[in-house]
């Protein structure tokens, strides 16, 4: 897993939101939405497995 792999999942869905937004596509906002989740939550499961490696090794 990857923090910046999960951050850019994540800017990639606000930015589709915002298309979405813009041409008022529902479908595409819900997709928008779905993939910054999904990125927020892959970020979160990095940040989580980092930290329980750096305190594993003490």
């Amino acid at each position: 897993m990857s923090k910046a792999k999960g951050k850019a999942q994540e800017m990639k869905g606000k930015l589709k939101k915002g298309v979405g937004d813009a041409v008022d596509d529902r479908e595409m906002q819900a997709e928008g939405r779905r993939e910054e989740a999904s990125g927020q939550a892959r970020s979160k499961a990095a940040e989580a497995m980092r930290r329980m490696k750096k305190h594993g090794d003490d």
